[in-house]
Parts: C-alpha cells; sequence; structure tokens
C-alpha cells in the first residue's frame, strides 16, 4: 500500500515540476541583465525600466485589460441567460439546437471559429459599412467563446441548487422574475465570479481569435509578444509574463478568499434558517 502512495505521489510531483518549473524559469530569467534568455549574466531590473518605455507593449495590454473586461462581463451574462433556461427550461421547441450551439465553441477549433467569424463581419461590413475590424470585432469573438464557457460553470451550479428554495418563494408570492434576482442570483454568486475570472483569462491571453478578428491599430498584448516571438525572444516578453502571473496569482488568491468566505456566510445562513425553523 505505501508502496503504491510512494508511486503516485512520484507521479504528481513529476506532473507538476513539469507543469511550473518552465515559469520559475521565465521569471527568474526576466531578472537577467543579458539580453540573451538562456545565458545568465546577472541580476538586474533593467528590463523591468525598458518595459514602462516600450510603448507597444504598453497598448497592447491596455488593450487586451479592456476587452477581456468586456468579454467577460458580457460572456458572463449572456452565459448565464443561457445556463438558466437550459436547466429551468427542459421542454421547449429548439432546445437540443440551442444546446447544441452554445456548447460548439467548446469542441470547435479556434481557428474555425475565427475564420467564420472573419468570413461574416467581412459580408455585414460591405453591406452595412459597420463594423470595421478592431476592437469591437476582438471583443465579439471573445464574448462568442467566453459564453461557451461561463455557460458551463453557471449550469453545473444551478442543477445542484434546491429548487424549493425558487418553489418556496414562489409560494410566498414572488414572481418569476423576482425569485431570479432575488432568490437565484445569491445561490450562484460563486459561480459566476468563477465565470467571469475564467473568460477575463481566456480573453486576456488569446491570439487566434484576436489574429483573425483585427484590424490596422489594434494589437492586443499576446499578438504583440508572438510577433516579436518570431523574431527572437526579447527580455521584455519575460517581464510581462512574470508581472501577469503575478497578478494572476494574486487574483486567484483574493477571489478564492472571497468564495471560501462566501460559501462559510452562506453554510451560516442556512444553519441559522434550519435552527429556526426546528425551534418553531
Amino acid at each position: 500500500m505505501n508502496g503504491y502512495r510512494w508511486f503516485g505521489r512520484s507521479w504528481l510531483s513529476l506532473g507538476y515540476l513539469f507543469l511550473y518549473i518552465p515559469i520559475v524559469v521565465l521569471i527568474v530569467f526576466s531578472f537577467n541583465s543579458s539580453r540573451q534568455d538562456m545565458i545568465w549574466s546577472g541580476f538586474s531590473t533593467h528590463w523591468y525600466s525598458e518595459l514602462l518605455q516600450d510603448k507597444e507593449i504598453i497598448s497592447g495590454f491596455v488593450l487586451s485589460l479592456k476587452i477581456a473586461v468586456m468579454a467577460a462581463c458580457g460572456s458572463v451574462l449572456l452565459g448565464t441567460f443561457a445556463a438558466y433556461v437550459l436547466d429551468r427550461y427542459r421542454n421547449f421547441a429548439g432546445r437540443t439546437l440551442f444546446s447544441g450551439m452554445v456548447n460548439a465553441p467548446l469542441v470547435m477549433p479556434e481557428v474555425i471559429i475565427g475564420l467564420s467569424l472573419l468570413l461574416m463581419l467581412v459580408s455585414v461590413e460591405k453591406l452595412f459599412g459597420f463594423p470595421d475590424r478592431g476592437m469591437m470585432t476582438i471583443w465579439l469573438g471573445h464574448t462568442l467563446l467566453g459564453m461557451a464557457y461561463a455557460t458551463v460553470v453557471v449550469q453545473s451550479r444551478l442543477q445542484e441548487m434546491s429548487k424549493s428554495l425558487e418553489e418556496a418563494a414562489m409560494d410566498l408570492g414572488c414572481k418569476p422574475h423576482q425569485v431570479f434576482f432575488l432568490v437565484t442570483l445569491p445561490n450562484i454568486t460563486q459561480a459566476l465570479a468563477s465565470a467571469w475570472l475564467l473568460t477575463f483569462t481566456l480573453s486576456l491571453d488569446d491570439v487566434v481569435l484576436s489574429e483573425f478578428l483585427t484590424g490596422p491599430g489594434y494589437s492586443t498584448m499576446p499578438i504583440v509578444i508572438f510577433s516579436r516571438a518570431r523574431l527572437g525572444l526579447d527580455p521584455r516578453v519575460n517581464v510581462v509574463a512574470a508581472l501577469t502571473i503575478l497578478v494572476v496569482s494574486i487574483g486567484v488568491i483574493v477571489s478564492s478568499l472571497y468564495l471560501a468566505r462566501a460559501e462559510r456566510l452562506r453554510q451560516k445562513q442556512i444553519s441559522a434558517a434550519f435552527q429556526a425553523e426546528t425551534l418553531h
């Protein structure tokens, strides 16, 4: 038994090392004074100060951040409505088709999604003169992809949620829209936060859709990094990656603490309500 446990732990450790050692190396070499990545020549923060002067990366990061925030909000909004319809209304005409269309971006290659969106948007632009390829078209593509992920996350939470809470609210006189906003939404807040973070991350590092849907003067941070990587790795790219890892790590820690606190508070409220009902 101990031998199997040791074997499992060893494989798990090797898996984590394989995943995280390259990230650690990248962060370490972001402090390398040499321009050549794999030759360590001393500790320096020179490339961090150089990054502040790189207008292309900074503008790309700002654009990526704007698109990621808007795409995450749009994805969660549309994904919540789609998940609610799929979970609460199981018998309506076209449900199978609707479910397939919502989940299609999860299994369809991004190249196909990007190319089809590009052809559609070009045709629409020829007919109506709008929209020009740029920030809005990238946002549409990221929202389409993110909505599928948000739907899966929210739908799984709705399936776990007890429907008796909604039924009790309707018995007490709440209308359907009141039940949704006063009962359902507070109980799926954690899923909404998780879906927002997931879709935000997917949008922030997307290359394929952005490459198809971008226009002149609109280069997101991943596109800038990818274009520079073709000509050889730039030490400033390491700095961007290290700062991104730092920001994402802080966001994950803060969100995890918030979600854990919200879950504890919810459990306390449920326990208090159950005790009050028992006393009565």
